[in-house]
């Protein structure tokens, strides 16, 4: 009984010490990760924690521009003043170009300032006690709101602007407003993240919590030709037809809370018709051109070289559940429909990867089976290392008599975006890649930016209904562009500043986009020529055709929005001096929201004579069909398997040590006290309060 009975102690003070050693919420102050939480109630009913009360988006799309109004609704329903700070995304091609701040009657139009400059008069604003707000980017498609000195009884609107072109792929038209921003994993220690990071130290609700405020969106579509279909995949909506060609969207009174994933509509005109050709405005001191020349249909060549399919797939704690099982859906066709020439391989991979095989094999009937049946064992769990998984797929051994694609799905919950673009665009001589975003509301700007960074294409799958025919799409796309060697050329058309410079092959069936400013008269000609297929293609626009119009001012903004994207969004040498200096010079001279520019907006009465607010983060919903393990631990240095068991077994043995430590020696049950006390510190670590 003694032997047992030490047995037992020894595996007691294994569960008490060694677990919290090896698991994130072990970690102190200095070693913390930056990672998202869950938001605690701290029942202190003075301060409002939800300070965010609605948002309101008006969006009117005439012809391929859309028009985006944002009203967030602020209020303080508490007895002390606070100061909000509220996560929230925005489409990776949205020129945000407006915003203002409404206090009571008074409407105060903010003004775009280096970001800091923009930064210290908020700062200086708010310990005077003046109300102002701050609008900054963190991601091209992530923005912070704060506001400061927010009484209470207040009501402060503030309003944002944005403008965005639709792009029409294979004929339909899509709209993307994204409502939430999901959370994002980063291995970064808290203490060394840069400043542009932090954000991701975000609360969180739990799944399935009352998200605390509310959302609503009317879309006016106004296209001057008839509308073929109107469709919206991810909410239920109401429509109101005012014509053929013009219909007003709402979301269906019925419809459950709509923040918690993107909407998306969609529309096709009739007879798949595409609004090409060119858009003209005519400034005060400069002039801007829009061009969009529609591609040749598709034609596929009789012998497609041989390919080597590497899928990289995300199997972490957010792709749980519903996401992954669509993952599944969208694998099984792919894998499933490869070609017996082709070959293959299948990385997995969460805090860390399993690779199905040392090398590529070939997509044999047994093989295909047997990586279907490894991804259907996947359940979702664990942190997102995913440039570690790229990098092993990067290196595998390659038979060069093989074209090489990569093919990565995720949610792309992760904050390290850049250095995924940056390994991507160093191998780009060895290797395409395509990105399939899975779930409700994705991280576009990575999803995009990786298949940018790559030359292949993005898709966004939101559910397991879409998985097959986003796969075809994906099989057309990928066995041969729809158009190559693209070059444009002016005729007696003055044109400079050009964007994109280049144009890349084109494996989409969209038009081929280009902005540009003009001098002079609007006269001569451009010339789009390429290889389409199996013969050359040229299309000429005659620019005296079309007459500059005060309703294209949009273009001012898309034009410099398109040259920053190109500088700075998924460009890994952003810290470059010469393209921070080009980028915030954009920013101030086109009133745009950038990396380096910020809006800001100051209340110049002083309206806080109690002393400095309580500083409050609006928590954020989980996005639709995310669960809670989106939410939780750093990386651990132990398998994830392993650790789970270990873990399981230390629960176990915590618990009967406590219930029968008074039978144990003092100093052991001494022992088992404080590793209880050190978990119990690390859990209150894990669900701290914002506090700048």
């Amino acid at each position: 009984m003694g032997k047992v009975r030490s047995c037992f102690i020894c595996f007691l003070l294994m569960g008490v010490v060694f677990i919290p050693a090896m698991d994130g919420f072990a970690e102190s102050a200095d070693d913390a990760t930056l990672s998202p939480y869950f938001y605690i109630e701290n029942g202190d009913p003075s301060v409002d924690q939800f300070p965010l009360k609605k948002t309101d988006v008006v969006v009117t799309i005439n012809g391929v521009i859309a028009d985006v109004v944002i009203t967030q609704k602020y209020a303080n329903n508490g007895t002390r003043p606070i100061n909000a700070r509220y996560i929230f995304p925005a489409s990776t091609r949205a020129s945000v170009h407006g915003m203002k701040m409404i206090v009571g009657e008074e409407v105060i139009n903010a003004e775009i300032k280096e970001r800091q400059l923009a930064q210290e008069k908020f700062e200086k604003a708010k310990q005077q006690g003046q109300s102002a707000s701050l609008l900054k980017q963190q991601r091209p498609n992530v923005f912070s709101m704060n506001i400061a000195n927010i009484m209470p009884g207040d009501i402060i609107d503030i309003e944002l602007h944005y403008t965005e072109l639709l792009v029409p792929t294979d004929g339909i038209y899509e709209f993307v407003y994204p409502a939430v921003v999901g959370p994002r994993y980063s291995n970064q220690l808290e203490a060394e993240a840069p400043e542009t990071d932090k954000w991701i130290k975000n609360p969180y609700l739990q799944q399935g919590s009352d998200p605390g405020t509310k959302f609503s969106i009317h879309t006016t579509v106004s296209t001057g030709i008839a509308l073929q279909e109107l469709v919206c995949p991810s909410h239920e909506i109401e429509t109101f037809w005012e014509s053929d060609s013009v219909a007003q969207i709402v979301l269906a009174q019925t419809a459950d809370f709509g923040g918690d994933r993107d909407f998306i509509l969609n529309y096709r005109l009739v007879g798949e018709e595409i609004q090409s050709g060119l858009l003209l405005l005519e400034g005060e001191d400069e002039n801007f051109f829009l061009l969009m020349v529609q591609p040749p249909e598709r034609v596929l060549p009789e012998d497609i070289p041989p390919r080597e399919y590497i899928f990289v797939v995300d199997v972490s704690g957010s792709m749980n559940g519903f996401p992954l099982n669509t993952a599944k859906k969208l694998l099984k066709n792919l894998i499933g429909n490869l070609k017996e020439t082709d070959q293959f391989n299948v990385i997995l991979f969460a805090g860390g990867s399993r690779l199905m095989a040392a090398s590529s094999v070939p997509a044999s009937s047994g093989n295909i089976r047997k990586a279907i049946r490894l991804i259907d064992k996947q359940r979702g769990g664990g942190s997102t290392e995913l440039l570690a998984a790229l990098r092993k797929g990067l290196s595998l051994p390659r038979d060069e008599a093989f074209s090489r694609t990569m093919i990565i799905v995720t949610d792309g919950y992760i904050g390290a975006e850049g250095e995924v673009f940056e390994e991507i665009q160093e191998n780009l001589n060895r290797t395409n890649v395509f990105s399939f975003g899975i779930g409700s509301s994705v991280n576009r700007y990575l999803i995009e930016g990786m298949a940018k960074a790559g030359q292949g294409e993005p898709f966004v799958v939101t559910n397991p209904q879409q998985a097959d025919a986003i796969a075809e799409r994906f099989r057309r796309y990928v066995q041969s562009p729809v158009l190559t060697h693209v070059e444009l050329e002016f005729n007696n058309f003055e044109a400079y500043d050009i964007e994109p410079p280049a144009i890349p092959d084109l494996f989409a069936n969209r038009p081929v986009i280009v902005f540009g400013k003009w001098r002079g008269r609007p006269g001569g000609a451009i010339e789009l020529t390429g290889a389409g297929g199996q013969e050359d293609f040229a299309q000429i626009v005659h620019v005296a055709d079309t007459r500059p119009m005060e309703a294209n001012l949009a273009l001012r903004y898309l034009w410099a929005r398109s040259r920053i994207a190109r500088l700075s969004d998924f460009n890994a040498q952003l810290s470059n001096p010469e393209n921070k200096e080009e980028i915030t010079t954009l920013g101030l001279t086109y009133n745009l929201l950038t990396a380096y520019t910020s809006f800001i907006a100051v209340h110049e009465v002083v309206r806080n004579t109690e002393g400095p607010g309580d500083n409050v983060a609006q928590p954020l919903p989980l996005p639709k069909h995310v669960s809670n393990l989106a939410v939780g631990g750093s990386v651990s240095t132990v398998p994830e398997p392993e650790m789970v068991l270990l873990v399981v077994i230390a629960a176990v043995l915590l618990a009967i040590g406590m219930a029968y430590k008074k039978f144990l020696p003092r100093k052991i049950a001494t022992s088992i006290e404080k590793g209880l006390s050190s978990r119990r510190s690390a859990v209150r670590r894990r669900v701290r309060c914002y506090d700048d």
